[in-house]
């Protein structure tokens, strides 16, 4: 019946697109396998596709590659789509990000310039400086033939020194490299089975602590990979395997750790006090730990502890003896709390800065004063909290109404840094002076003709849901849009984890909008935008509400004529996957096209993954009946039904993805293509030198981007983007 409906709806694809009637994607074969989870038998027809290294899934994925090429490259509008976006980005001469500011005046920062393809590490002794180069992927590139990318940075605190980690082909494994600035001479040998941009100097500079992936032994279970990590001291031009262990799980003296748990540690470069901190990786609460960092190297380390999963702490900062811990206990929309640093007890702890009626997303404790981040209906706030506990908090004042973002600074200095966009802006790096009470952008790249576009205009609406929750909607689009239907539009969505989709906008971005594209950004529930009680809104259980509040605003848009279901198309990334996955599962004639991008679509096999185990805190476990049942109502591969009109799906996934396995993609790729009887295409991307997107190069960034813009103008039928026809 699968391969029966299969090759009808092949032959209707090959009937409505003439240019591809040459080739046609690989068919998987059906391999059933049953499983019952609590009286409920699940099938999987492409279990077998978990097994990448198998030659039967590699030559059917190739061969997916392969005809999704062939595909796309026939779309008459793509190249051009490409050319523009590569003149759009290469209106500015550099990009610039990852600020970080010590209090000696040094800068270090990533840049790519127009002409490159990856960013690169330099650093500058104070603003008007001389750039000195650092660590230039290329050079890695060079040396492989592989693409890296700078994956994370951390300077000494004397900035004498910096560390860093490479990652190569998108897979996010970033040995650590340290090397001295004034000469770029190496310091040691890079240390491998590092991942996350967890080093933390010693306030002398002699070494760092870091955490380290444990080292699996040949055949170990694939779910091993995260589990049992541990936090190690290394002391600069030593062995890194004779790094002796800090905080980990079975370390004597260390707090008790579940395997599935990650241990970090914070060093102070000024107060005498170090902060361990143990995490479910995903989860945003953790369990903190102060201890003396003259105890470092010491056989038991005389932890003191904070706080514990429970308080429900997120984010903390140190000054004097002082401890600011950030938490939403009693406070969806967040409080700070204030305790001891050397005696901690927060059931005595003061409320440094009380909830508010905006949310607390962030804080940064200065050499000056406490500075909080706040989210205020989309627009980002920040205030100046003072030391003294009796001053008023003074409102910062920002010269773009947009996103906020707290950039790395120094403890030890006074004001802050800050990352500012908006949807139609740019944006830039702004450092504020308390001393002034002024707000500078930092002079680090020139302003180029496409960082605001003064014909575009980003709309802020609120949309009813299926239980009259609202939902906040971002509309951005050129001025003077006619309101008929007719507009090809972009509607992305995320919902995870309570993260917020804060405004942003990249110069390739306009060549969407001049072509008489609408974007649109769904604040479903499961990210934070309206607090912690809208992130429970949409996890495990709620999960539900997540793609039901994107398929409200998919209505929406809709209803108000911005578009049509013949002109809409929906994306969804990583955990995105889930939000796009389901709507179209349950909602397929809302939407033309679909963009699973590098997606979890098969929930219920998320656990058998790597990143799987540490993802059980945000959706669940199907080794209890309600984990399985929230888990599989997230199923996007486990709700495809046979003979549905689903619309155009182009699935997208790097086959180096360290965070959502490619099979994912794969059988879901696979199923729609077996399942739709639409005729549309179904085509599944696959880039062999990528990975979750993280590494990846402009080029490929910008590529991918290319082919989406062509493949939804080409679905919703736009005259200058049909194949031409077959004489």
């Amino acid at each position: 019946m699968i391969l029966s409906i299969f090759r009808f709806a092949l032959l209707a694809f090959i009937a409505a697109t003439p240019a591809l009637a040459q080739t046609a994607p690989p068919v998987a074969p059906v391999k059933p396998v049953v499983d019952d989870y609590f009286g409920t038998k699940v099938t999987d027809p492409y279990r077998y596709m978990e097994d990448l290294k198998s030659d039967e899934v590699q030559t059917w994925m190739k061969g997916q590659a392969e005809f999704a090429k062939a595909a796309l490259r026939q779309i008459p509008g793509r190249d051009a789509f490409l050319s523009r976006m590569l003149e759009l980005d290469a209106s500015v001469p550099a990009k610039v990000g990852g600020l970080f500011r010590l209090a000696n005046g040094k800068l270090f920062y990533r840049k790519r310039l127009a002409t490159e393809d990856v960013a690169k590490l330099y650093m500058r002794e104070g603003i008007n400086g001389k750039e000195q180069l650092l660590a230039d992927p290329e050079e890695f590139r060079a040396r492989t033939g592989k693409p890296h990318a700078l994956n994370y940075f951390v300077p000494s605190w004397d900035g004498k020194c910096v560390a860093y980690g490479i990652s190569q082909s998108g897979s996010e494994d970033a040995p650590i490299y340290v090397v001295e600035t004034a000469t770029r001479k190496p310091i040691g040998e890079p240390i491998d089975r590092c991942q996350f941009p967890a080093v933390s100097w010693l306030p002398d500079g002699s070494g760092f602590v870091y955490n380290r992936l444990q080292k699996l032994a040949e055949g170990a279970p694939p779910i091993e990979k995260y589990q049992r990590s541990k936090v190690y001291l290394h002391k600069l031009g030593t062995d890194a395997d004779k790094d002796s262990v800090v905080l980990g799980i079975d370390v004597p003296g260390s707090p008790k750790l579940d395997p599935p748990q990650g241990p970090f540690l914070f060093v102070h470069p000024v107060e005498p006090y170090m902060v361990g901190m143990v995490t479910n990786f995903v989860q945003n609460e953790s369990s903190l730990y102060i201890a003396p960092t003259s105890a470092l190297g010491q056989a038991n380390i005389p932890w003191m502890k904070v706080c514990d999963f429970s308080d429900d702490i997120t984010n903390f900062g140190i000054k004097g003896d002082s401890l600011f811990l950030m938490s939403h206990k009693d406070a969806p929309l967040f409080k700070i709390l204030r305790t001891s640093l050397k005696k901690p007890d927060l059931a005595q702890a003061t409320v440094a800065v009380p909830e508010g009626k905006a949310i607390i997303k962030n804080l940064s404790a200065a050499q000056d004063a406490l500075y909080v981040q706040w989210l205020d209906g989309g627009i980002g706030r920040v205030t100046r909290v003072a030391y003294d506990g009796r001053s008023k908090p003074q409102m910062v004042a920002l010269p773009l109404a947009g996103s906020v973002n707290l950039a790395g600074s120094d403890p030890r200095l006074p004001g802050v840094l800050v990352d500012l966009a908006a949807w139609v802006d740019y944006g830039g790096a702004y450092v504020y002076d308390p001393a002034k009470k002024k707000t500078t952008e930092l002079p680090l790249v020139t302003k180029g003709p496409y960082d605001a576009p003064p014909d575009l205009v980003a709309e802020e609406v609120q949309v009813k849901s299926h239980d009259g929750a609202m939902v906040p909607l971002s509309i951005i689009h050129k001025k003077g849009v006619k309101l008929d239907g007719s507009n090809p539009t972009w509607l992305t969505g995320y919902g995870a984890y309570g993260i917020t989709y804060d405004p942003f906008f990249d110069q390739s971005m306009y060549a969407w909008y001049e072509k008489g594209g609408i974007a649109a950004y769904a604040h479903v529930r499961g990210g934070g935008e309206k607090g912690e009680a809208w992130y429970r809104a949409g996890f495990q259980k709620t999960k539900p509400n997540t793609w039901k509040d994107f398929i409200a605003c998919a209505e929406y848009l809709i209803e108000k004529g911005y578009t049509s279901p013949s002109k809409l198309a929906g994306e969804g990334t990583s955990a995105g996957g889930i939000l796009i996955g389901r709507a179209i599962t349950e909602r397929p004639e809302l939407f033309a096209v679909a963009f699973p991008r590098v997606g979890c679509v098969n929930a219920v096999r998320m656990e058998t993954t790597p990143n799987g185990v540490p993802n059980i805190p945000e959706f669940g476990s199907v080794q209890t009946e309600d984990g399985f049942k929230a888990l599989y109502d997230m199923d996007a591969l486990q709700h495809v039904k046979d003979g549905v009109k689903y619309p155009s799906v182009m699935v997208t996934h790097g086959a180096n993805d360290p965070r959502v396995e490619p099979w994912q993609s794969a059988k879901f790729a696979a199923r729609l293509q077996a399942a739709s009887s639409s005729g549309k295409p179904v085509i599944f991307r696959v880039d062999y030198e990528a990975g979750h997107g993280v590494g990846s190069t402009k080029t490929q960034r910008l590529q991918e981007r290319a082919d989406a813009y062509a493949f939804m103008m080409w679905q919703f039928g736009m005259k200058d983007y049909q194949p031409k026809q077959i004489p």
